[in-house]
């Protein structure tokens, strides 16, 4: 029988500098903003009365945050795993949309025209994101047999999951909204996987 874990939650992280404006960011490190750790213990919160048995996040200060926070008392391994970081933007990071179809008009183009192969100069298409992101996933299975895990990440490989496991192509894979913050539960069965929530964002306390 294929190895599998009982349980994953995927998580996104939370709010950093870039996100608040509106900036591409992949493997770019940014801190969370004060928002942002809120947002961070709202998802510490989230997990506290359920029980997981390891956190892994993908090496990258915003998810490591987030991580930290989830783990919290749990006596639970805190682990790192950067196949699971988001894609990289290349020469597109820390820019603005506007900006990068200023800078870059023949990229966006060719991108909306063939959003599977096509990426940014120096970055990673969303195919090979993808190959990564499941490799990451069967993984899981492997190294958690019958666990109930959680996975800090990023919101483009939340949507590849939930593409890949759905039959949505992956070219419309922007059609799953993952807010930041947000938390998408998977329930994994011999063959089949059941989603049990999607998008859910626990409410932040003032």
């Amino acid at each position: 029988m294929m190895s599998i874990p009982r349980r994953v939650w995927l998580v996104r992280h939370g709010q950093t500098d870039w996100n608040a404006a509106g900036r591409y960011q992949g493997i770019t490190d940014r801190p969370l903003t004060e928002y942002g750790l809120r947002q961070a213990r709202a998802l510490g919160e989230y997990f506290a009365g359920r029980k997981i048995d390891a956190v892994i996040h993908s090496g990258l200060g915003r998810t490591e945050s987030v991580a930290r926070a989830i783990v919290g008392l749990h006596r639970i391994p805190c682990l790192i795993d950067q196949a699971w970081r988001e894609a990289s933007h290349g020469m597109w990071e820390g820019l603005t949309y506007s900006e990068v179809a200023q800078q870059y008009p023949h990229e966006v183009a060719a991108r909306l025209a063939d959003p599977l192969h096509r990426a940014p100069t120096g970055g990673e298409c969303l195919a090979d994101l993808a190959e990564r992101i499941m490799a990451a996933w069967r993984g899981l299975g492997r190294a958690h047999a019958g666990q109930r895990i959680v996975v800090v990440t990023h919101a483009a490989p939340i949507q590849v999951v939930l593409c890949t496991l759905t039959g949505v192509p992956l070219s419309d894979h922007w059609r799953w909204r993952i807010d930041l913050g947000s938390v998408t539960a998977i329930d994994c069965y011999a063959g089949v996987t059941i989603l049990r929530a999607v998008n859910v964002v626990p409410p932040i306390k003032r």
